[in-house]
């Protein structure tokens, strides 16, 4: 997460320059049974003078490999003066829990950032450890320099008559884009989606930072690579027989029955071509029309004309603004609470409750909002955050309502502050029943209500929902959920107590965006997360929320820009009244 604090110059070191570091790794153990490791990669800082170690990021998990080559970097402050101590560990992920604890660990490594920015061509290679008696493999960093340019290029691309690959169909072919370096290696800086089945496939267009296309240098090579996916890594069980299987060296295992077997497919090469920045930005036009090449094939077959072209249909470059610029230009966020007062809670007046109030410490509850509210209420000058409970009988009816304010006043659900919103939820559970179903969808929609009122980029809305179990009306709350994904909002959810949250991991559109009556979410624009997950073992309240804060508002920053793109909305000038912040910003 980019966290924004005052710059003191007396006390405060400024980073030399951002350090781009590439994470590929070679031979790790094979954990799985069925196919290859999946292998992810999390990277822990350790702060100065202390020896804790605390999670700066991870990699994206590639599945069925244990060569892995990671798109996603981590972009670190370089402080020539200071020794970044950093420890890099690889997990096998085994599910979908965010906890890296529920994982395979397949080794780790420590080093320091000197020591990666100093080794020849800023590449460093270490073995991996800590599994007695076992060799873990390689891990290889790259680091480069980040340049300063902030143009972002968007493009896509076409291929024509591609090689056939797979047996009983035809190619299922993807891009692998990689900058070249110094040293004659490649760093690999995207892939695109698989287009199934066609030897001639139209790729979405796709935006990348020019600084990762080439750093700068307009005339630096990029090269492009063509694959054929195969049943994106995993085992095939179709069985056939020997002499029907097609040429290709992987692991094979015999079956049961006599000349059949099954087969690990991996993903073929088709061939590749090379470019440049320079090249790619004369849009579409004659010079941009590649030969993709096998050199192999090239080699053996003196009638080799190609495995096909590809072309580059559009090309255009924009500015790529931060979240900073739009915060400085005055965007605000608007930050409600909503927090969950069904029964399954427990009795408020019971130490077993999840709503008791201990004379000593804070409850999950107040925990999670706290944690969250104090970071958030920087971001918005009034201070007034509207909060809500749902799931109880209020009063003086004793009707049940999923929408009630908890400041009790109808016309106005306004806090003032995070302590105001704490102070009213204290009173809350002295004055509601706790009852149920738990209902999500109507706080979603009144908020969504709100954010529907302001699509000019001035305002942004963020919803933290607390609960502690399943929600109730799932297709409504997916519903509401891709209603607001095309508005200036975002929902965090923090689920508290032991209670198995695996539907909650269907809103999170990290993996397959949520979907209602067959309309996907515009954006991703919900995090969820269990707060058991972040809960020191020491007991330290204040460590326990500060892990929370980081990962729930992580995703906040990008899904502000990726509303702001869609609706082509630019950051005002920087307020003039505004008094000057010195800030640094650690992504």
């Amino acid at each position: 997460m980019a966290s924004i604090e005052e710059f003191d110059p007396l006390h405060s070191s400024v980073p030399a320059t951002k350090i781009e570091v590439t994470v590929s790794c070679r031979n790790l153990l094979d954990v799985d049974t069925f196919s290859k490791s999946d292998p992810v990669v999390v990277l822990y800082v350790q702060g100065i003078g202390t020896k804790e170690w605390r999670e700066f990021g991870r990699t994206e998990v590639i599945e069925n490999t244990l060569n892995p080559d990671f798109v996603r970097k981590f972009v670190l402050d370089y402080f020539f003066e200071e020794k970044q101590n950093l420890r890099f560990d690889v997990y096998n992920v085994d599910s979908r829990s965010s906890n890296i604890s529920k994982h395979s660990f397949l080794g780790q490594t420590f080093c320091t950032l000197g020591e990666i920015i100093g080794s020849a061509g800023a590449r460093l290679e270490r073995a991996l450890s800590g599994i007695p008696g076992k060799k873990c493999g390689n891990i290889i960093f790259t680091a480069e320099e980040l340049s300063n340019c902030r143009d972002i290029a968007t493009m896509q691309l076409c291929a024509n008559k591609l090689d056939k690959k797979d047996f009983f169909g035809k190619s299922d072919p993807f891009l692998v884009f990689y900058r070249s370096n110094e040293d004659g290696t490649f760093t690999i800086c995207h892939k695109t989606e698989v287009i199934k089945n066609t030897l001639n496939p139209v790729w979405q267009p796709f935006t990348i930072p020019v600084r990762a296309l080439c750093n700068g240098d307009y005339d630096r090579t990029v090269k492009v690579d063509v694959f054929d996916w195969d049943r994106d890594g995993r085992y095939n069980f179709s069985l056939r027989r020997f002499t029907d299987l097609p040429a290709v060296s992987l692991r094979v295992h015999q079956f049961t029955q006599p000349l059949l077997f099954v087969l690990l497919f991996s993903h073929d090469f088709i061939g590749e071509f090379t470019t440049s920045y320079r090249e790619l930005s004369r849009g579409q036009s004659q010079f941009n029309v590649y030969e993709v090449l096998n050199p192999k094939k090239k080699g053996r077959k003196k009638k080799y004309v190609n495995s096909g072209t590809v072309t580059l249909l559009s090309f255009k470059v924009e500015s790529e603004y931060t979240f900073v610029d739009f915060i400085r230009g005055g965007t605000q966020l608007n930050f409600t609470v909503a927090i969950d007062f069904t029964a399954s809670n427990g009795n408020p007046a019971q130490p077993t409750s999840l709503h008791y109030m201990s004379p000593y410490q804070m409850n999950a509850y107040a925990m999670a909002l706290k944690a969250v509210g104090e970071i958030i209420q920087d971001y918005d000058s009034d201070k007034l955050f509207p909060a809500y409970g749902f799931g109880a009988k209020i009063p003086p009816d004793g009707n049940v309502s999923h929408a009630f304010p908890m400041n009790s006043d109808c016309e106005n659900a306004n806090c003032v502050g995070i302590e105001g919103v704490l102070e009213a939820y204290y009173e809350c559970l002295r004055t509601v029943q706790l009852y149920g179903p738990t209902n999500f969808a109507p706080v979603i929609n009144q908020v969504a209500d709100a954010a529907a009122d302001v699509m000019d980029g001035s305002q942004y809305f963020v919803l933290l929902m607390i609960t502690d179990g399943v929600i109730s009306d799932m297709v409504q709350t997916k519903e509401a959920v891709v209603n607001a994904s095309s508005l200036p909002m975002s929902i965090i959810i923090v689920g508290v107590g032991p209670a198995e949250f695996d539907a909650m991991e269907e809103l999170d559109g990290d993996e397959v965006r949520v979907s209602s009556r067959g309309r996907a979410a515009e954006r991703d624009i919900v995090q969820f997360v269990p707060f058991r997950d972040y809960i020191d073992r020491s007991g330290n309240q204040v460590l326990s929320m500060a892990r929370l804060a980081k990962d729930v508002l992580a995703e906040i920053p990008e899904q502000l820009l990726s509303f702001m793109k869609s609706r082509g909305i630019e950051p005002r000038p920087a307020l003039s009244n505004s008094p000057t912040t010195h800030i640094t910003v650690h992504l």
